[in-house]
């Protein structure tokens, strides 16, 4: 949206704020259609989770499961929150459609990728507070009667698993421990991967305070986690990727070693990747090897 105001009062490394309340963003969010992919044979759609507020969701299925016509057979379900800084990336976008085309076929399971507000025309925690309602959503069909059907047949809520990266690593920790705390009754959430995870402590924080009217300062809970959050953390196991060359890097190996010291009964990986930057497997997932090695890695997260 273009500014009638010059005067510039925020600037971040995501988007800038002009006086007039105008948001200028740096880098732009493309969207692409679901469809039958020709390569992995996953379908995919999107799905109205709400109105008010908009939040919806791409569902993504093994195209084969869906010509078999066997409700009988159930696969795992992955719950996949996207990256992007808290204000900009989608579920639609091309880097995590292909991602989770490639990790369904490789799984053999549901996915479901939440597309949720975004800071800071939505200040956080409506990224949060959306994400958890799209994760009720999912839970809402363990009766096998919800309102999406690939879900309702398909899939098997003992075997659920969370995962994000970036940003959608932190609200991933959010709803593992809501999760925790809460519960989702009927739903057995095994395991979460965290990639290359923001928990503070960067030159980004100024930007989430921002975004986070409401936040309670640089020791806020959703950006710097506390022990006791961390050990109502609601699944078996964990997987935290972080790469050399990322600013991240030390934020996430702290979440790692927090993790192991919080109480926490489950069991925890740390799994670094030398030589590379942030979020860089979203760039080739099927085409350069240290991105299959993590995508394989978690595929064998998943199917172990």
């Amino acid at each position: 949206m273009e500014s009638t105001n010059s005067e510039v009062i925020h600037e971040f490394r995501f988007f800038r704020v002009y006086k007039d309340g105008t948001i200028e963003r740096f880098i732009q969010t493309d969207k692409i259609p679901p469809s039958l992919d020709p390569e992995t044979l996953i379908q995919s759609k999107d799905v109205v989770v709400s109105t008010e507020p908009a939040i919806s969701v791409r569902v993504f299925i093994p195209s084969q499961i869906l010509a078999e016509e066997s409700p009988g057979r159930k696969l795992p379900v992955l719950f996949y929150v996207h990256g992007g800084g808290f204000s900009f990336r989608s579920a639609f976008s091309a880097h995590y459609h292909k991602l989770m085309n490639t990790v369904a076929s490789k799984a053999n399971l549901i996915g479901v990728s939440v597309e949720y507000r975004k800071a800071p025309e939505h200040p956080i925690p409506a990224c949060y507070d959306d994400s958890w309602a799209a994760l009720q959503w999912v839970a809402a069909h363990v009766s096998g009667h919800g309102p999406e059907e690939w879900l309702n047949k398909y899939a098997d809520f003992q075997r659920v698993f969370l995962a994000g990266d970036s940003a959608g690593g932190n609200i991933t920790h959010t709803l593992l421990v809501r999760v925790g705390r809460i519960g989702l009754p009927g739903v057995k959430v095994i395991g979460a991967a965290l990639f290359h995870p923001y928990f503070g402590g960067t030159g980004d924080d100024k930007m989430w305070l921002y975004m986070c009217p409401t936040n309670t300062g640089l020791n806020d809970r959703r950006l710097k986690p506390d022990q006791e959050d961390l050990a109502l953390v609601g699944c078996d196991r964990v997987l935290v990727y972080v790469a050399e060359l990322d600013h991240l890097k030390g934020v996430g190996i702290n979440y790692y070693e927090e993790l192991k010291k919080s109480g926490w009964g489950g069991s925890a990986e740390l799994v670094e990747t030398k030589g590379e930057d942030h979020c860089f497997h979203l760039h080739g997932p099927r085409m350069i090897s240290k991105a299959v090695e993590i995508v394989d890695k978690f595929v064998a997260f998943i199917k172990d």
